[in-house]
């Protein structure tokens, strides 16, 4: 957009019309919404529900249950329908996971299902994704009425459903079955963990854990120290070693044999493998995500447990356990990391970029559900509001954000930090690109490609045609850029061919999402 402004080729207003455009600020006040649902675990007694009530023997294939599986996508489609994908996986992934553990289950099977029917269920409603509020925003910057509330429902709510029937009928066949995180986690740790006990009296006894050289063992590192029922983990490298301490260290099964020849510990004759359950303990899972700080540096180049207040207990690569020394891999987008870390560490870093997800496995952590009828009552207004007409989905939004933190729901700076703000520019600077595209004529010269290609086919075929546009778009660049970039061609191809626009928004809205 910078370039396009800097060039001549759009002016100042057409480059900042989609910071004066609803669309942008809708979606920052959704999120708001979003995050309070997420924060008072509104899905959660429903899930539980749902899944205490799955038969104890049901009918697998590869491990899955269509029965539960159904039982699971159906409200998360719906609950999609009016609120953001991400926090709604988010709460939901977890307690699947935990539930599929209890059962014997692979939570894999579930988890990419999941991940489809909440993007299905966003085509239902116009705020259950930016997309369609995107495209609703378009539509009002050209004279034309926003898409009401259930106007898109028409399509999305047939899609949503054959989809769900089609995951239903495909995921338990195509799905690999795999084991979950946790439970290969608790299956294999034990081939590479040892403990040791500090010899009374002996050298180290007195010593840090820094000054006695264990946190520079190779392919080795202590995880935990255990003294009585005091566990001290993860291991700090001032903790002072004393006599009879414990000692969990973590690490390729082919060098255990190298801490035999360390003066002052002993291996013990009982072993004592990590509980994952045990209190005290507070593990979780987290995935780098492509834009971490986090890529291509190794565990020891980032002092992970000096920066992070955690210790990297396994990394898995490909669904794979990696058998080297975690200390000395290169970190990339996708490795999965098991942590040991203090129950505090969920709410500091899952909102940051460093991870791309967060996932507790120790347990579903208590949420604040006191208010959750409160977070539900406001969420009914805002869709209400906009569903009869008393208020635009913009000001329902906006009044939904405020009483959120005006109740105290969520504080001022929680309100801030739910808006994801680098999706808000990238809408609202791609206003300014929809813009040079019709100000340019390359939107009229598109439109003409694609009347002459179709207009044999009739008015649907001109329909199908921007509609796969879309689509092959939106594979290439983000979905929300995609319908900003394509609202200005489709308009034009519908002007030339004298049909009417809506339709074409319509489609945008449903090919990009």
């Amino acid at each position: 957009m910078i370039v396009l402004l800097v060039l001549g080729i759009i002016t100042p207003e057409q480059a900042l019309s989609g910071f004066s455009n609803p669309a942008p600020f809708t979606v920052a006040a959704l999120y708001v919404v979003a995050r309070a649902v997420e924060k008072t675990g509104g899905l959660q007694p429903l899930l539980r529900t749902l899944l205490s009530g799955s038969p104890r023997k049901p009918n697998r294939v590869v491990g899955v249950s269509r029965w539960a599986m159904a039982k699971l996508l159906v409200p998360v489609a719906a609950s999609s329908s009016l609120l953001n994908n991400t926090p709604i996986v988010a709460m939901v992934a977890p307690q699947v996971e935990e539930w599929a553990g209890r059962r014997g289950e692979n939570p894999s099977g579930y988890l990419m299902p999941l991940s489809f029917a909440a993007i299905l269920g966003g085509v239902v409603t116009a705020i259950g994704t930016s997309t369609t509020i995107v495209v609703s925003g378009l539509l009002v910057s050209e004279g034309l009425p926003a898409i009401g509330m259930f106007e898109i429902a028409g399509i999305g709510l047939p899609l949503a459903l054959g989809g769900i029937v089609l995951v239903l009928f495909l995921a338990p066949i195509l799905l690999p079955d795999r084991r979950g995180s946790l439970r290969e986690f608790q299956e294999e740790f034990r081939e590479y963990t040892v403990d040791l006990v500090v010899t009374p009296g002996g050298p180290l006894e007195g010593t840090t854990v820094e000054k006695a050289g264990l946190l520079r063992l190779e392919g080795l590192f202590l995880v935990e120290i255990r003294r009585g029922s005091e566990i001290i983990a993860p291991a700090s490298p001032q903790a002072e070693l004393k006599g009879g301490d414990l000692l969990t260290f973590a690490g390729r099964s082919d060098t255990v044999l190298d801490l035999q020849t360390v003066r002052g510990l002993s291996l013990v004759e009982e072993g004592h493998p990590l509980e994952v359950q045990e209190a005290g303990h507070t593990y979780f899972e987290v995935v780098i995500g492509a834009d971490s700080p986090l890529n291509g540096r190794t565990v020891r180049e980032i002092r992970f447990r000096q920066e992070y207040r955690a210790a990297v207990l396994a990394l898995h690569r490909s669904g794979e356990p990696l058998q080297a020394n975690m200390r000395n891999v290169s970190l990339r987008a996708g490795d999965t990391l098991i942590l040991l870390a203090g129950p505090e560490f969920k709410t500091l870093w899952r909102h940051r970029r460093d991870f791309l997800v967060v996932s507790h496995l120790g347990g579903t952590p208590p949420v604040s559900s006191r208010k959750a009828f409160l977070v539900a009552g406001i969420l009914f207004g805002v869709v209400a509001s906009a569903a009869l007409g008393i208020l635009p989905i913009l000001q329902g939004a906006l009044l939904g954000a405020f009483l959120l933190v005006a109740f105290r729901i969520m504080t001022p700076l929680e309100a801030v930090e739910a808006v994801d703000l680098r999706v808000i520019l990238l809408i609202a600077a791609a206003f300014g690109l929809g813009a040079a595209l019709e100000r340019s004529g390359l939107a009229a010269l598109a439109a003409e490609t694609v009347l002459g290609m179709t207009a044999e086919l009739g008015p649907r075929g001109i329909l199908v045609g921007v509609l796969l546009t879309t689509i092959l778009l939106t594979e290439i660049i983000t979905n929300n850029a995609a319908a900003v970039l394509m609202f200005p061609l489709a308009m034009a191809t519908a002007s030339s061919a004298g049909l009417d626009p809506r339709p074409f928004a319509i489609a945008i809205a449903v090919g990009a999402s």
